[in-house]
């Protein structure tokens, strides 16, 4: 399963008052676990950087006055999110400057549905407590002390390990239920493409030789109440 946990940053709130993006940021998750691939790139809003903006993540408009415009990686942008779930903390509000974004360039837009919103998943999980990616990084022991400012990818970053704890770490597939009946079909399901006609072997029987049994036999008269005398 293909997941890209999405971030970005903006010149402010609301693109219907013409606030823009400044950047975005993806990381790509195969599984639950990051594969290395990411984007990133910075974007010129083809306006200023208000101050309070830069505040929260650094990125003036002297610095962003001679990167490319969305137009220039919308495609390079569609092109890697593909058509995975779309990982977001607090989704409605990057997707509305994405989608912003997009519709400007004549593309299709996103849907809603397409989002995990990571901080409803938070706010479900732990009622009434702060749900921000900095209470949450503390929250599950997440280092995020470079994060002294906004960055999409850095951000993204964060987010990856805040996802994955809060859909159960990274081990959600590992189970240990002390209710599956002994004998029973613990095989894996076949995957996709497998091979056919290939007879299965048998498992092969491991029975202790004469001399393991002794020295286990000895090893258990060392301890104290052992388990395998009950």
């Amino acid at each position: 399963m293909r997941e890209i946990i999405l971030d970005t940053e903006t010149t402010g709130l609301d693109p219907l008052s013409g606030d823009r993006l400044v950047e975005i940021g993806c990381i790509e998750l195969f599984n639950h676990v990051p594969t290395g691939q990411s984007f990133q790139r910075y974007i010129n809003p083809e306006r200023d950087v208000p101050e309070a903006a830069f505040q929260v993540h650094g990125l003036s408009t002297a610095f962003l006055a001679d990167k490319p415009k969305f137009a220039d990686h919308a495609e390079e942008f569609l092109a890697f999110i593909g058509d995975a779930p779309l990982v977001i903390h607090n989704a409605e509000f990057d997707l509305k400057f994405v989608n912003f974004e997009l519709e400007r360039v004549g593309r299709k837009t996103l849907p809603p549905a397409r989002a995990i919103d990571t901080v409803r998943m938070a706010r479900q999980k732990f009622p009434g407590a702060p749900a921000s990616l900095d209470a949450l990084c503390k929250r599950f022991s997440i280092d995020n002390s470079s994060r002294q400012l906004h960055g999409a990818l850095l951000d993204a970053q964060l987010l990856a390990e805040v996802y994955l704890e809060l859909i159960g770490g990274r081990q959600t597939g590992l189970t240990l239920d002390a209710d599956v009946p002994v004998g029973g079909d613990l095989s894996f399901a076949k995957p996709a493409g497998a091979r056919t006609g290939i007879k299965a072997r048998q498992p092969r029987l491991h029975a202790a030789s004469a001399e393991e049994l002794e020295a286990h036999g000895a090893f258990v008269a060392k301890l104290k109440n052992p388990l395998w005398l009950r």
